[in-house]
């Protein structure tokens, strides 16, 4: 490794993620362009540990985007995260289906709502806002959006990149041909 590749592991493996973080996904990527990799990882650990968002709405919001994004190695990862965080598996599953999560919280759903409008419209409306500031603050209506544009920059990292889960993983999604 370069001294600059050297760097971003060592700034990844001195993290929040830990010292036994496996280089793969997203970070094997990083490692062509370490300068930019670590400022993206630093990015990163922010939206996974210190934002105003609870972990389970989190954890939600990034598996929406990963399904929008058909990204298998980020579901392969968050997947068990959101389980952990309280999202229920009937609501993952949904997810993961392409379906509407009915049975998520109400909170969930207002997420939910909110993502796919953002990503179909390229913004939200007034009444969509209004549903989630009813349950966020400021700063965690700015880091949701903040947590959705840095998992768009992951999953489309992940696809174009090939970056797949290890070879005993079920992949989430079917697989599409073709870059």
């Amino acid at each position: 490794m370069s001294p600059p590749q050297r760097a971003l592991v060592d700034a990844l493996r001195s993290g929040p993620r830990g010292k036994s973080i496996e280089i793969r996904g997203p970070f094997a990527a990083f490692l062509h362009a370490p300068a930019f990799g670590d400022l993206a990882q630093r990015l990163g650990a922010h939206c996974r540990y210190h934002t105003a968002l609870p972990p389970r709405l989190s954890e939600f919001a990034i598996l929406c985007t990963a399904r929008l994004w058909r990204a298998q190695y980020e579901w392969f990862a968050h997947e068990p995260m959101a389980l952990k965080a309280g999202v229920p598996q009937k609501t993952i599953d949904a997810l993961r289906a392409g379906r509407v999560p009915k049975a998520a919280q109400k909170d969930e759903r207002a997420v939910y709502d909110f993502i796919q409008e953002l990503y179909k419209n390229k913004r939200v409306g007034d009444k969509t806002y209004a549903r989630v500031r009813g349950f966020l603050d400021d700063a965690a209506m700015v880091e949701l959006v903040g947590i959705l544009g840095y998992y768009a920059l992951i999953s489309m990292t992940l696809n174009v990149f090939r970056m797949l889960p290890p070879d005993d993983a079920k992949l989430a999604f079917a697989e599409t041909k073709g870059r």
